[in-house]
């Protein structure tokens, strides 16, 4: 499976196993667990790789200095064979608590002097807790034994490896920060946030060779990860990056440098520290005694923080400390103290990236001066509003700050991304395409109606240095307005017509086709049916002719690129490739929103990145490999795994019956049709039925519905002859559900059959059969939402100009006429009714107010 599939089995089992245990605690039970694993196959494979065979393992013992010596020079660190991983997991039953403990002692203990910043204290998290897995060592051997038969297989031992590794790593931490709650904030910042940042930083750091990043507010390391990761894809070595982390809370320190460790990253290049940020600032004495020898201000290239929000902090004594000589934050408000310690350690030419409660923007007091300050000194370069409901935990509205320590520039870039997201659960998620937007507007600083605008500190200074986004951004949907004139007169008001404008510059045709002069200010519809209007004009079909011919190179040069060289595809810097390919195709293109067609690459590319990464573990291979479909079942009260049928590795059954048995499928959909006209015909029968006869006991159910065994029994009782329509209806519905049964039973075992024959098709497919299902399953439907863009744009439109004609269509004379003729028809009836000679006065009263007399 791929690392998506493998992840989620991992997460289910886990969150499965977690029973009562806080998601936040149980986080640090399993990811501890990985980090052992992996330090433990780390060790084997280096020792290998230095001509250690499997049989001298059981060599590796704690009294053996040489080697002990040896093991720790090579890895940092020293397993004894009895602590391995792998000899845990070759106890099976026999595998006790007390294993994890002692092994976590020894690893302690047996730590090279060079790599203690990165190591010591790093199980400290997950020795503590092991008490929480049971109530006795029986029930805590079977928690840690269960949860270490459900890693043992996640790959580690190599470096394509680190990014599967990886993968599950944050796939594991985000899981838990959703099941978090408010928790969630202490250890993780979404992924899409992360990225976000990440190809800011990245775009500003591109050409360097050696790159230092920071992050004060560390959490789980994934946002330093991500920073890290970006960077090296754009400047090609990941080993010429050096990481700073420092991180409040111990357990989510040890997540840090676990997180560090599994990517591959150098010890050399991990700096962490657990330590108050804002009390306990950078640098990392040797010894308290000769700090001023040793003492050696930390600056950096880039710093990334997603701190606590609004938390309360020591400012005394803070006006005397150099990095806040802009000003001090408020004892309740620490959000400026810890942006101003980032912008400290960034060096004149670095870039920081900081995410901040909204209040930053605009609140006065102390806040209010460090903001002037920042605008006047030209450090603030960019102010972006993220959708709210982003962040675990909390609705709380965010943004990014993108700062830097020397800009020529004194214009701020204020973007409202607000409305740029997707709904997931009860959280918001900015998409591929959202994030693409965002990085494109500031590495560019583009002013896009409704979006962004590059802000010049004259306005700023006038608004008396707030910078609450909507001041300068208006992202809301234009209000409803009426035109006065239409309403009364009717017709289509011009001002509303020009309003389209965007579209009559690339339809100059259609106007004419769909609008006429209607006197005054208005214009008058021209045509009943706008779609077949539009659909049919000359310049639309030109547009989307255009449109088709603008990417029909694609699938070809896909194919090319993905299925021919599949075995050498970088997933990462493709995806970059096509997109690039397709900005390009679509430059000249009006109408279509290219981010709209980033969004459909990048949601094919989920499944084909996933594809690509099993034929380059396993080889071309992989595509001919069926693999028996496991599911859960409730077996004696307990869920069991079973298996039900057959999964393609790579190519799913419905594809392939699509495109090689075909024949086979229609045989199935013919059955299918039949049974759905006999459901029909035996409702038809039903619905003929007076009430008297379906009430009766003998043929029909409490519901309605039909009995076999009971309609045999009527069947039977009148004869092979039926004289009334009753039994001549019993007579065919017995027929029918005696036909429906065999088919059935025929449909079941067809589908059985086609299964079957699919999972040999499937593992006797050609090479060439292969590259066509490969195509037919990742670049088809690609093509096909690609292509689909045009057309909702041209849906869009329609729907405006109806609406638009539907609008005025009524107009106040007609309005006032439908009043009236209901007024007289009311009257008229009024006038029919009698009654007393008080009830007849207030009918008067009432017919007089209604203009009936």
């Amino acid at each position: 499976m791929n690392k998506q599939q493998l992840a989620s089995k991992i997460w289910e089992s886990a969150n499965k196993m977690r029973s009562k245990i806080e998601a936040n605690e149980y986080k640090d039970y399993i990811l501890g667990f990985i980090f052992y694993k992996f330090l433990s196959e780390t060790e084997v494979t280096r020792l290998k790789a230095r001509d250690f065979a499997e049989e001298d393992l059981p060599s590796l013992v704690e009294d053996d200095e040489e080697t002990v010596e040896f093991v720790k020079g090579e890895c940092g660190y020293f397993i004894a064979y009895e602590n391995l991983f792998s000899t845990w997991v070759a106890k099976g039953g026999d595998f006790e608590i007390s294993n994890v403990r002692d092994a976590l002692s020894a690893f302690s203990r047996n730590i090279d002097p060079a790599r203690k910043r990165v190591f010591d204290g790093i199980f400290d998290t997950l020795r503590t807790g092991l008490s929480k897995l049971g109530t006795d060592a029986r029930s805590q051997s079977k928690a840690a034994r269960d949860l270490i038969y459900l890693i043992k297989d996640i790959p580690m031992d190599g470096r394509q490896d680190y990014d599967v590794l990886g993968f599950i790593y944050e796939y594991l931490i985000s899981n838990f920060a959703a099941n978090a709650g408010k928790k969630a904030g202490e250890f993780y910042t979404p992924h899409e946030v992360s990225m976000l940042m990440s190809e800011i930083v990245s775009w500003h750091l591109a050409g360097r060779e050696n790159i230092t990043i920071y992050d004060p507010t560390s959490g789980s390391g994934s946002l330093l990860i991500n920073i890290g990761k970006a960077v090296a894809r754009r400047n090609g070595d990941p080993n010429s990056i050096k990481y700073y982390a420092q991180e409040l809370k111990e357990n989510t320190y040890n997540l840090t440098r676990m997180n560090l460790v599994m990517r591959g990253i150098l010890p050399d290049n991990i700096v962490a520290r657990n330590g108050d940020t804002l009390e306990d600032d950078w640098p990392w004495f040797d010894t308290v005694e000769n700090k001023d020898e040793t003492y050696d201000p930390l600056f950096v290239d880039a710093v990334v923080s997603n701190p606590p929000y609004s938390q309360n902090w020591d400012p005394e004594d803070k006006e005397l400390d150099p990095r806040f000589k802009f000003g001090v934050a408020p004892k309740s408000k620490a959000d400026y103290a810890f942006l101003l310690h980032d912008l400290y350690h960034l060096r004149p030419d670095g870039i920081m990236c900081i995410v901040l409660p909204h209040g930053v923007l605009f609140r006065g007091g102390e806040e209010g001066t460090i903001r002037k300050n920042l605008v006047e000194n030209r450090h603030i370069q960019a102010i972006i509003g993220l959708p709210a409901n982003i962040f675990f935990g909390t609705g709380i509205p965010t943004i990014v700050m993108v700062l830097r320590k020397q800009r020529e520039s004194s214009d701020v870039l204020v973007v409202d991304a607000s409305k740029h997201f997707v709904k997931e659960g009860k959280n918001n998620k900015l998409r591929a395409s959202d994030i693409r937007r965002i990085v494109d507007a500031v590495t560019t600083g583009a002013t896009i109606d409704k979006f962004s605008r590059l802000v010049t500190i004259d306005e700023i200074r006038a608004n008396d240095y707030n910078l609450n986004i909507p001041r300068y951004v208006d992202s809301s949907e234009a209000a409803e307005s009426w035109d006065v004139y239409a309403t009364m007169f009717g017709g289509v008001p011009k001002a509303e017509v020009d309003a389209l404008d965007r579209y009559w510059k690339v339809w100059p045709s259609l106007k004419g086709q769909l609008f006429g002069e209607g006197g005054g200010s208005c214009l008058a519809s021209m045509t009943d049916d706008v779609a077949a209007t539009v659909k049919a004009n000359a310049d639309v079909v030109s547009f989307l002719a255009g449109y088709r011919d603008a990417l029909a190179h694609l699938p070809a040069e896909l194919r090319k690129r993905l299925v021919d060289d599949s075995s050498q595809v970088d997933a990462v810097a493709e995806e970059d490739y096509i997109a690039e390919r397709l900005r390009d195709a679509l430059s000249g293109v009006a109408l279509v929103d290219g981010y709209d067609a980033y969004q459909a690459l990048d949601d094919a590319w989920t499944g084909i990145s996933g594809d690509l990464e099993v034929i380059q573990t396993e080889g071309k291979g992989a595509v001919r490999k069926v693999d028996p479909n496991m599911v859960i079942k409730k077996k004696n009260g307990k869920d069991v795994e079973v298996q039900d049928g057959w999964t393609g590795r790579i190519l799913p059954f419905a594809l392939v019956q699509e495109q090689l048995l075909a024949d086979d499928v229609k045989e199935i959909s013919a059955r299918d049709s039949r049974l759905s006209e006999i459901s029909q015909e035996l409702d038809e029968i039903l619905d003929n039925l007076d009430e008297e006869e379906k009430s009766s006991s003998d043929v029909f159910s409490d519901d309605g519905a039909f009995v076999a065994a009971s309609l045999k029994k009527a069947v039977k009782s009148i004869g092979k002859h039926p004289d009334g329509d009753f039994e001549r209806g019993l007579v065919r519905a017995q027929s029918l559900l005696d036909e429906e049964k065999n088919l059935k039973k025929a449909r079941k075992e067809a589908l059985v059959a086609l299964e079957e024959k699919t999972k040999e098709v499937i593992e006797g497919l050609t090479d060439a059969q292969c590259d066509e299902l490969l195509a037919a399953k990742w670049i088809e439907p690609l093509q096909s939402d690609l292509l689909e863009l045009p057309n909702a744009v041209v849906s869009d439109f329609i729907a405006k100009v109806v609406a638009l004609n539907a609008k005025y269509a009524t107009t106040y004379s007609d309005v006032c006429n439908q009043i009236a003729e209901a007024e007289s028809e009311l009257a008229a009836m009024l006038g029919q009714l009698t009654g007393n000679e008080h009830d007849m006065a207030g009918i008067a009263e009432l017919r007089k107010l209604l203009g009936g007399e």
